[in-house]
């Protein structure tokens, strides 16, 4: 099985939440860093490890991200990354699998089901300090689940008037995740 690692810079964890009844805030993090073992001949016998700085939450209002950064929600400085791990693999298309494993959100851990599209792999050109040093074979997915987000500890809200709330349960994530194959 070939062994994989996420590009940092290419990689983005997003979320995204009810707000106010109305409407819904997005945002995402950077750095994510995991490594992946992956064949897309025999994706049965896969497994992911992923690591997200929580820290680096954005979500385009400055106030807003330090409220997320707290202890209402990620609290950062005692929880300051978000983990999954999986290998349990289910094959349902020709390029799209189920993969369930453990996500980690502020110390708590809970199965969770990633629907995982592969969307193939290229021979590109690899620059380090303006010099190209490649090829490297790339490799790109897209994962999306949904997550209640009282499952995991988050649990701050306000009401508003006729029974509403400030921030919804169901938090959508889609991971777009790009990886440089490190061995066959």
């Amino acid at each position: 099985m070939a062994k994989w690692a996420f590009e940092p810079g290419h990689t983005a964890a997003e979320f995204c939440v009810r707000h106010m009844m109305v409407t819904y805030v997005r945002g995402c993090f950077k750095n994510v860093r995991g490594a992946l073992v992956f064949d897309p001949a025999n994706p049965r016998d896969s497994s992911v490890e992923a690591t997200i700085d929580a820290r680096g939450v954005w979500s385009g209002e400055p106030d807003r991200d330090a409220h997320l950064r707290s202890a209402d929600f990620l609290d950062v400085e005692n929880y300051p990354e978000i983990t999954f791990k999986g290998n349990q693999v289910e094959i349902t298309g020709d390029h799209d699998y189920k993969v369930t494993g453990d996500l980690t959100i502020r110390g708590v851990t809970r199965p969770v089901t990633l629907s995982v599209r592969y969307l193939g792999q290229w021979q590109t050109p690899w620059w380090e300090d303006g010099v190209d040093k490649g090829p490297k074979t790339r490799a790109g997915f897209v994962a999306r689940t949904e997550i209640n987000r009282h499952d995991f500890g988050v649990n701050w809200n306000a009401t508003l008037d006729r029974g509403g709330v400030v921030v919804g349960n169901t938090v959508q994530i889609t991971i777009d995740a790009e990886a440089i194959l490190e061995s066959e």
